[in-house]
């Protein structure tokens, strides 16, 4: 049963690809409220035209399903808050900013651009704070139509109280801004268009949402947002002002804030490479939080039964690529092998696997998948893993040649092949020991002996076990290729 002292809120803008900072924030949300027995709702911040597109709308949809993420009220649910869309909501917005208006709490303003530049240049070179300097925050009725009748558009401003602001942020502790640091800001354009200053704080209102979970890039207009707060809940639209919590940036290469432009940023090329969606999450909880000190990988039930956004740590946490493979790799090894084999399925078919559908061999594939299972940082790489399996010819890696065929290697792989023909191919470990023999009479160790025995038969230096995979692709094949091989290095 949903607790209804916890209601969350994850609003993406569906513009381009979902970035891992916004899915860190989703994923944060989303626990909180599960653990709280809460709320999610999510909510789409559509109000940029320019910027947003269907696409990237139904693409953030399909994200937070594949992610694993449900939400309790939002698109395609509903909900007692409906619509979810701000695109949908332009009434409301208009709504609440002549509310404003009337009470006394906004204002119309009329400077133009160059105006408020040239002023926010001279108190810049006077020393003095650069932001709004309050020109029209108290206009006789005789300025304001003489504004009019020169045809300016106003814009609206909230007013801001004259006085320090003060709050508990859950993962920064307390924060207090000055009334100087925060001037009037708009909230409407001259279009009459609403802009994120208004429609985010008042749908959280009308949302009844109580925590407040975003970036810390978002942190400087929380003293704007709670000011309007006040102002919101003396007009009875909100009934009271959320807890706010700014998590930690998500830091790149050179210490730089992960941004969308950063290719390692986008959702969809850890879904492209096949992350496991439980790895991903398990790698991005550990951006700003841990579960204990001394472990690293967890469930995401276990992740939501701890979770607590006061344990998140406030300083930058940095995106390592490397360790979220590793983690990756470790939620690999953690299905069962049906599991596996069933999520590799996409990737053993068009347009990644290279073999013709009517190669695919079901059987082979049920035997090796075991040993892949354990190799693997993500399930992309299996198409390369076992390629050598289905295809008519092992795709030779040119370098990988080079390297295992060198020179005397035609002497050991005849060799070789003759103790292949006569070992025993009911196991794996008879296979192992031919190869050996062979090596020895060449005076060399299994290492040496068996990469021109690797590359001849499945084109590559490095994969699955050897011996294993020979077994597996069968005798008369192998066989074959070692032939193959001995006649390319003839020629």
């Amino acid at each position: 049963m949903a607790n209804a002292t916890v209601r969350v809120r994850f609003c993406p803008s569906p513009t381009g690809n979902p970035h891992v900072g916004l899915v860190r924030t989703a994923l944060f949300n989303w626990a909180f409220a599960r653990h709280n027995e809460g709320t999610l709702v999510f909510r789409i911040e559509d109000t940029d035209a320019a910027r947003d597109s269907e696409e990237s709308y139904n693409q953030l949809l399909d994200s937070m399903r594949w992610l694993g993420f449900d939400w309790d009220e939002g698109p395609e649910i509903g909900g007692p808050h409906a619509p979810y869309r701000q695109s949908q909501r332009m009434d409301i917005y208009k709504d609440v900013a002549q509310k404003l208006l009337d009470a006394g709490h906004a204002y119309h303003c009329y400077c133009s651009t160059e105006e408020l530049d040239t002023r926010r240049e001279a108190a810049r070179a006077a020393g003095k704070p650069s932001g709004y300097d309050g020109h029209c925050r108290d206009l006789t009725d005789e300025q304001k139509a003489a504004y009019v009748a020169e045809g300016r558009s106003p814009i609206v401003r909230f007013r801001m109280p004259d006085e320090a602001i003060t709050f508990t942020d859950l993962v920064r502790g307390e924060i207090t801004y000055l009334p100087e640091n925060v001037p009037d800001y708009g909230i409407v354009r001259a279009n009459g268009a609403p802009l994120y200053t208004l429609v985010n704080p008042v749908d959280d209102a009308l949302m009844e949402i109580t925590h407040v979970l975003r970036g810390e890039d978002l942190l400087s207009s929380t003293p704007r947002q709670i000011a309007l707060y006040k102002a919101l809940i003396e007009l009875g639209i909100a009934k009271e002002t959320p807890a706010f919590g700014h998590l930690p940036y998500v830091m790149g290469e050179g210490n730089k804030k992960l941004s969308k432009r950063d290719p390692e940023s986008s959702l969809n090329l850890y879904r492209e490479r096949g992350f496991l969606p439980e790895g991903l999450l398990n790698y991005l909880s550990l951006l700003g939080w841990s579960l204990s000190a001394d472990r690293d990988i967890f469930s995401i039930e276990e992740m939501v039964a701890a979770f607590d956004v006061t344990d998140v740590n406030p300083n930058p946490a940095r995106f390592d690529l490397k360790k979220c493979e590793a983690i990756n790799a470790d939620h690999i090894r953690l299905l069962d092998v049906k599991d596996f084999t069933e999520r590799c399925a996409p990737w053993l078919r068009a347009p990644f696997a290279p073999w013709a559908p009517e190669d695919f061999d079901e059987a082979k594939w049920q035997a090796i998948a075991p040993y892949a299972q354990s190799r693997m940082k993500v399930l992309s790489e299996i198409t390369d893993n076992v390629d050598f399996l289905f295809l008519p010819e092992p795709a030779v890696d040119e370098a990988s040649w080079t390297k295992a065929m060198k020179e005397g290697s035609d002497a050991l792989l005849r060799t070789a092949r003759e103790k292949l023909d006569a070992a025993d191919w009911s196991s794996p470990e008879s296979l192992k020991e031919a190869v050996l023999a062979a090596g020895e009479e060449h005076g060399l160790k299994l290492g040496k002996a068996q990469a021109p025995v690797r590359v001849a038969v499945t084109g590559r230096t490095v994969g699955l076990p050897l011996f294993e995979s020979l077994q597996i692709l069968g005798k008369e094949k192998t066989l074959a290729r070692v032939d193959a091989a001995l006649e390319r290095l003839a020629a």
